[in-house]
């Protein structure tokens, strides 16, 4: 049977309208049309092909109550908007909207994709053990030559004045910092170990998916762009409040790992370890298409692994410790570049001790294990000369794109462990810069 052309017609309409105003108002739109236009019209002409009425479509998502349904209609433009960007919000799918048209955001790297683990409920034993309302939890922000950033600032309970260390915690893509704040659940261990903790926040027009811009030249280099800004609210932290110069670290995510990665390699004068979450490897990349290969765990460029390990011990005048985590089935950073940032620091390292006095090499020493009902994982861990931990690995089995021990109120989060925010403080705790 072919279709009668004003079914076509109404059906375009209908379509038109999911353009413009979404799902909810075109389902009405083409039930109307069915019930009502199309079939009554069709079986006028053709009494031999008479069919029962069919059966109302119904929209994979509920409709709105009766009672909302008569305040404002359903293929009014504002109520269907509101609907959709609600939905979409519980999905941690961003969007705008513009002229009732649905705009999806230019996302980098596409690679980087809205949370699939996106903020649930608080479950009531977390509730229990987050202490983050005992200290503060401020805004500040800070500018120079190369732009301004927002940041939140945790003050433990326990500041009275004394001398304490400072954490520099650098979130993910999509992320903020009161959503890293909550899936690290890092200020409720700084609250326990009494420990000040800074969340720089990106700029959504410094970056359209608010990551840090780890892949461009400038953005690569002390004293110039995003590094500058991240070492200047450092430093402002540091003269605001009685910090422990010898104990300051920074640690961040995915963009916000591979950017602690270039402040460590940069700043080993400000900074005394670094913590690594599903990161990449110093210089791992130059411009956009040279970043998504680096994601995916290839080399951009014939030379550039040799290139970015060389381009590291330039940089980096003193050797730093730092721990790194990263999931094996992560498919949006590829795991293998957790084992570039390891064999990048531990040339580093060489190259250091070769430079100032011969010493033996400790073979590192690795560790399988299992958290309780959550993932098993390998960590490997090298000593110095001195017999002091100053590089760990943790590779996690099973794990994906997410924080490991991280708080479901948190986007980018994977409960089953091994808890890295702790194990991050752990390893901190037991470095302090050399003055």
């Amino acid at each position: 049977m072919k279709l009668h052309e004003e079914m076509l017609a109404k059906l375009r309409e209908a379509t038109q309208k999911l353009m413009a105003v979404g799902p909810m108002a075109a389902t009405e739109a083409i039930q109307h049309a069915l019930q009502k236009g199309i079939y009554s019209q069709h079986a006028a002409a053709n009494p031999a092909e008479r069919t029962p009425q069919s059966r109302p479509m119904h929209d994979i998502n509920p409709l709105p109550e009766k009672d909302a349904m008569n305040a404002a209609k359903v293929d009014d433009v504002p109520l269907a908007n509101d609907f959709v960007s609600d939905l979409l919000a519980k999905l941690g799918i961003q969007t705008g909207l513009e002229g009732g048209q649905f705009v999806r955001p230019e996302f980098f790297p596409t690679e980087f994709p809205t949370p699939s683990l996106v903020p649930q409920s608080q479950p009531q034993h977390e509730a229990e053990t987050d202490a983050s309302s005992a200290g503060q939890f401020i805004t500040g922000s800070y500018s120079n030559q190369a732009g301004s950033r927002s940041y939140k600032l945790y003050i433990p309970s326990g500041y009275h004045g004394q001398a304490l260390p400072l954490i520099v915690m650098l979130h993910g893509c999509t992320q903020s910092p009161d959503d890293f704040a909550a899936g690290t659940r890092m200020n409720a261990i700084a609250e326990e170990k009494q420990c000040f903790v800074v969340y720089p926040a990106q700029t959504q027009s410094a970056n359209s998916s608010k990551c840090w811009n780890w892949f461009n030249a400038i953005d690569q280099q002390r004293d110039q762009g995003e590094p500058s800004i991240i070492a200047g609210i450092t430093r402002q932290i540091i003269s605001s409040h009685n910090i422990d110069a010898s104990r300051v670290y920074i640690a961040g995510m995915s963009a916000g790992g591979a950017m602690a990665v270039i402040m460590g390699t940069h700043y080993p004068d400000l900074y005394a370890a670094v913590g690594v979450h599903s990161g990449l490897p110093y210089a791992a990349a130059h411009d956009l298409p040279s970043a998504l290969a680096a994601m995916k765990g290839g080399v951009a460029g014939k030379s550039a692994l040799n290139e970015t390990a060389k381009s590291a011990a330039a940089a980096q005048k003193n050797t730093i410790p730092i721990i790194v985590f990263h999931g094996d089935r992560d498919t949006t950073v590829h795991p293998r570049n957790g084992e570039k940032v390891m064999a990048q620091s531990q040339v580093v390292r060489h190259q250091g001790a070769a430079s100032a006095a011969p010493s033996s090499k400790s073979e590192p020493s690795v560790l399988r294990g299992k958290i309780p009902n959550g993932h098993a994982y390998t960590q490997t861990t090298h000593q110095n000369a001195e017999g002091q931990i100053v590089a760990e690995h943790w590779l996690i089995h099973g794990a994906a794109h997410a924080w490991a021990g991280g708080s479901k109120r948190g986007s980018y989060t994977d409960a089953k462990g091994p808890d890295a925010s702790r194990e991050m403080m752990r390893f901190f705790n037991a470095q302090a810069r050399q003055e």
